[in-house]
Parts: C-alpha cells; structure tokens; sequence
C-alpha cells in the first residue's frame, strides 16, 4: 500500500527533523571542542590542574607538570623560549596571553586531614599538590583546628621535584620551630632512585636536606612508629599517589597493632 509524501511527513516526518537537528548540534560541539583544545590560541582548559587557595589569601598558584605534547604546547603559550626553565611564570606585558577558564573551587577529602588529632599525610610526585593547600592553611594558622601532629611524607624519583614545595615546607617548618611545637610537624622526604647521595640545592634549605631520605619508606615500620607514639589515637592517612603506595598504606590501615591506634584510610586521585 502507497503512503503519500504529506502522510509521511505528518507521521514520520517530524521525529526525523528532530533526530536530524539533535544530530548536527552534537557534531558541531565536537568539532567546537575538537577546535578550542587543538587550534584555538585564545581559549585553553586546564584539567585538573590545581591550585593551593586559603581563606586568607586572595590568589592561588597553578602547577603544571610537563609530560607530553598538550602540556609543551600550553607552556609555549605562556613562556618565551629563553624562560621555558622558569619555575614562576614571569609576567610579559607585550606578550598576548590565552584566556583561562577555572571549574571549582572543589572539595577534598583531604580537608578531613584537619579534623584529626593526628594525621598521615603521604605524597607520590605530583600528587603532592592537593596537600599545598592544607599546609598553607597551616602556615595561615593551625590552632582553630583540631589537628596537633602532622606526619608528611613525600616520595619522589628526582631531587629536583621537591624544589616544587620547598620554601612552603622550610616556612612551615621554621614555622612551628620559633613557635616552640618543633613536633606539630614531622617531614619526611624520600628520593626513590638515584645514583647518588643528592641534596635540595640551597642553604636555606639545610632543615629539609636532612629529611631527605634514599629509598623508599618502610612503610611498615612507620606505621608501627606513629602508632607506637600516638597509643589509643585515631590517625587519619591520606594519600595522593601511584596505586602501589596507595595499596600498601590501605592494607597497613587495615591491620591490628598492639598500642590500640586505629587509623583510618582516605585517598585521592587525578583519575
């Protein structure tokens, strides 16, 4: 039986047009998208990429690790060839900058590091930069909180990772020692491969070269450590880092020891 060409487009011919126009604004937001990571000079998006904002302070930092082909092209952007090895991006009036856009701010659950008494605080890499903004809230003020000893622990490959905090550390640490509580914060840095014994280049930095360790942690020995000094304690452990580390400190979380410590696992990751 014939369908006529008015009795099609009366019945049929409506839901095609729909599908047809959902069709093509979904290809034109691909190709947008497509444009504005690929081609675009004037809109970039930073993914992930986080800052270390406090109540006190009115501007927050951006820390960016150089991997791969987006991040060379991004840093290109922003740096003129003679300052690509800059660890602060100096500011060029002449110079034409992209227009940034930032999602947040966000929550964390390491936020929750400073409703413990006690808290272990783990880093691998990169994954150090969630904590930035905790210790600067340290550096602002710790007494309104509830934390009293902070274990920081931070593992990485290169010695010249660590230069990514180190003033923040050595002014937490200096912090804490004209203030008398010398044992608030205990920083422990590990420097995973190496051919050497290698130090943080720089005199003020004399009070973390000797928190600098060669290896890894022991992870088991310092649990048994911080539960040794803290009986009967709940301590919070935090951890931003490779899944390796993440597991290890998940079991030991897990497990029973002999001075009544509980600790109690959160973790957070870049995926």
């Amino acid at each position: 039986m014939a369908v006529s060409w008015g009795s099609w487009l009366a019945n049929e011919g409506v839901k095609h047009l729909c599908l047809l126009i959902w069709l093509s604004l979904n290809v034109l937001l691909f190709w947008k998208t497509f444009l504005l990571y690929n081609q675009g000079p004037e809109y970039h998006y930073l993914h992930q990429m986080l800052g270390c904002p406090t109540e006190t302070k009115a501007t927050f930092g951006v820390h960016l690790k150089i991997v791969g082909d987006w991040t060379e092209r991004f840093r290109d952007l922003l740096l003129p060839a003679s300052s690509q090895n800059s660890e602060i991006l100096p500011f060029i009036q002449s110079r034409s900058y992209p227009k940034l856009y930032i999602d947040g701010p966000f929550g964390s659950p390491f936020e929750e590091s400073l409703n413990y008494e006690v808290s272990l605080c783990v880093a691998g890499g990169i994954g150090v930069t969630p904590f930035a903004s905790i210790l600067n809230t340290l550096l602002d003020d710790w007494k309104p909180y509830k934390l009293r000893r902070l274990y920081f622990i931070w593992v990485c490959r290169d010695i010249q990772s660590f230069c990514w905090f180190a003033d923040l550390l050595c002014m937490l640490h200096n912090k804490f020692w004209h203030e008398n509580r010398p044992d608030y914060v205990n920083i422990q840095l590990y420097l995973s491969q190496t051919d050497g014994i290698q130090k943080i280049t720089g005199d003020k930095y004399h009070a973390l070269n000797s928190r600098l360790y060669i290896g890894r942690p022991r992870w088991k020995l310092l649990f048994d450590e911080i539960a040794k000094c803290n009986r009967g304690k709940t301590v919070g452990v935090f951890c931003c880092g490779p899944n390796s580390i993440s597991k290890t400190l998940h079991k030991l979380s897990n497990q029973n020891n002999s001075y009544g410590t509980k600790f109690e696992y959160n973790k957070e990751s870049f995926s």
